[in-house]
């Protein structure tokens, strides 16, 4: 997955398309713990962002002591990939009709990705946020010929120090490891509702996420097909004293539940999902608490991880934890309205860190949401590529332990299930 990452921010750099702090591919970014942080932190920036860099005036940080109001407002650029042509389409579209009808088109068609460069100290314990969205057609020569360079997918790659939950929208992964372990999951109905991976990097971990390419329900039988892919990333850091614990990967299955359900009777390894309001508010919680009912992942970072999708003209409701200094909210489709304050489709909001309360309605249409909210771990970080640990010497402990094949040693993607299996067997990992 980084050297797929590596070229997009190469080709981002190069652009000077948008801001790019808090992570990066081949340098240090080193944080200090903590400090509480209140709406003040954010208001020297009452602006939107766009991915050129503009402005566009917003009111300032809007809430009370017990509702979460809108601190920051932030638009990160999109990168054309999967298929590229279609990517620059979208550019192009953007410019000449608007983001917003871009974004419109780009929920059909795919063909970006934007990866959200969360700031170590100020989203603690969230690190980084990767909205992808693509297609594969079967009809698309640029598909071949990209393909002999470039993988439909991200070969192994090493991990330390972090979680990583992958949340499948459209399409699926196909997943292996230094484990020996294979997963495949997804949106569709043959991943049998396993729509979230829950990685748990710990010690260490190498493994490949390659996608799960079949046509679309649509286009099943038909000589000429698409397949659409949708995903979120994210990453979530992990308290000091559990960076060196044992890896793990485990599937998350959609649990539909009614909303006066019990958290005990909950099934383990379940995303429970509620609906509201007749049926015009759905919350899917793949971690946290959602009025009363938990999501049964265990995860030694306090967080919460919720997808709320909204009927338009609906409202949704929801009490963030006083611990959750840090709350995000991502707009993938339709647009919201926090407060007096409207926020499009693909924008990344920074509320504020004080209260609990936050009041979300739809305005023009149908809108679907990500919130994330954490308690920070103010505790030094230091991240490089794809090491998340507390030091410098830490991190390039990880990358000595990595050559030295303790995680084991990377694989082709090329290889059958069978040469797969054996490469681990000959070349086990050490945690």
């Amino acid at each position: 997955m980084m050297l797929h990452y590596a070229l997009l921010f190469f080709l981002l750099a190069t652009s000077g398309s948008a801001p790019c702090s808090g992570f990066s591919v081949g340098r240090s970014i080193i944080a200090r713990p903590r400090p509480n942080i209140s709406a003040s932190l954010y208001s020297s920036k009452t602006s939107v962002e766009d991915n050129m860099g503009e402005t566009i005036p917003s009111p300032p940080p809007q809430a009370s002591s017990t509702q979460r109001g809108v601190a920051r407002i932030e638009k990160f650029a999109r990168l054309p990939v999967w298929p590229v042509w279609q990517g620059v389409f979208l550019f192009f579209a953007s410019k000449i009709f608007g983001e917003e009808v871009a974004a419109g088109w780009e929920n059909r068609i795919g063909g970006r990705v934007c990866p959200n460069f969360l700031t170590a100290e100020a989203t603690s314990p969230f690190v980084l946020l990767v909205h992808h969205r693509h297609s594969f057609s079967n009809w698309d020569p640029v598909k071949y010929i990209q393909q002999t360079f470039f993988p439909e997918g991200f070969p192994s790659h090493p991990h330390r120090g972090f979680i990583t939950v992958t949340y499948c929208l459209k399409g699926g992964m196909v997943h292996r490891d230094s484990l020996g372990i294979k997963q495949s999951y997804g949106a569709e109905k043959r991943h049998d509702s396993k729509h979230v991976q829950w990685l748990t990097a710990g010690a260490g971990i190498q493994h490949e996420e390659m996608w799960d390419i079949e046509p679309d329900t649509q286009d099943e039988g038909k000589l000429l097909w698409s397949s659409s892919q949708e995903l979120y990333q994210l990453w979530i850091n992990m308290p000091s004293d559990y960076k060196m614990s044992k890896p793990n990967a485990e599937l998350l299955e959609a649990y539909p539940v009614a909303s006066s359900t019990s958290s005990s009777t909950i099934p383990d390894n379940t995303t429970p999902v509620v609906k509201e309001n007749n049926d015009a508010t759905t919350t899917t919680v793949v971690a946290g608490i959602y009025k009363g009912i938990r999501a049964p992942i265990d995860c030694p970072t306090n967080v919460s991880m919720m997808r709320v999708q909204l009927s338009k003209d609906s409202s949704w409701t929801h009490n963030i934890p006083s611990s959750h200094e840090t709350a995000i909210i991502y707009v993938r489709n339709g647009s919201i309205q926090i407060g007096t304050q409207r926020i499009p489709p693909h924008y990344t909001v920074y509320l504020t860190s004080q209260g609990e309360e936050l009041s979300i309605q739809s305005l023009e249409g149908d809108a679907d949401i990500l919130l994330l909210s954490g308690e920070p771990l103010r505790e030094p970080i230091a991240s490089q590529g794809s090491m998340v640990m507390n030091t410098q010497p830490e991190i390039q402990q990880a990358y000595l332990d990595y050559q030295l094949g303790k995680m084991g040693l990377p694989w082709s993607e090329k290889l059958s299930d069978e040469e797969w299996q054996q490469h681990v067997k000959r070349n086990p990992s050490l945690y």
